[in-house]
């Protein structure tokens, strides 16, 4: 309960690198999320290639027509992909996605969601990514993980009141 009431969203980064150790964990958190009749289609590309993320950071800032970094300089991305012929393919890429940020947070590593994954991959651009990463053009992104060492420690806010009902 700890992590899931104290997680945040970080959106400032050291450029520090996420180590093998923690990375692996983060990963294998994703791998163990539920998933609609334990299809386990879920694909994740952890990229800490700089070269690489500075392209998906420019790839996901051209869907917004921006040139900030949208990934907030988290110096490590893991792309979230499935099948779209598989009808829950986003919302078991959104139980990856959890796992993973709630992962990050046990790993003492901030995260982010960072949308527009699904307009990256159907790009020419992202499908040549997908091609080079060995992976079918037909996947669809459904969203990217940043994770890195935060440089900040967001204050929870106030939860809303009137979203529960008992009957």
């Amino acid at each position: 309960m700890s992590i899931l009431l104290n997680r945040r969203s970080v959106r400032v980064y050291s450029p520090k690198q996420v180590p093998d150790e923690k990375l692996d964990a983060i990963l294998q958190a994703g791998l163990y999320a539920p998933s609609a009749m334990n299809n386990q289609k879920v694909i994740m590309v952890a990229v800490r290639d700089k070269p690489t993320r500075d392209k998906l950071s420019k790839m996901n800032a051209a869907v917004m027509n921006s040139s900030d970094d949208p990934f907030y300089g988290a110096p490590c991305v893991i792309v979230v992909l499935a099948d779209p012929e598989r009808f829950t393919c986003v919302e078991d890429g959104s139980l990856v996605m959890g796992n993973l940020m709630n992962a990050a947070f046990e790993q003492e590593l901030g995260s982010c969601w960072i949308h527009r994954a699904s307009e990256m991959f159907d790009s020419p651009e992202g499908k040549e990514l997908l091609k080079k990463w060995g992976l079918p053009e037909t996947l669809r992104g459904i969203g990217n993980c940043v994770i890195g060492y935060a440089e900040e420690n967001p204050a929870p806010r106030e939860r809303l009141e009137g979203r529960i009902l008992k009957v």
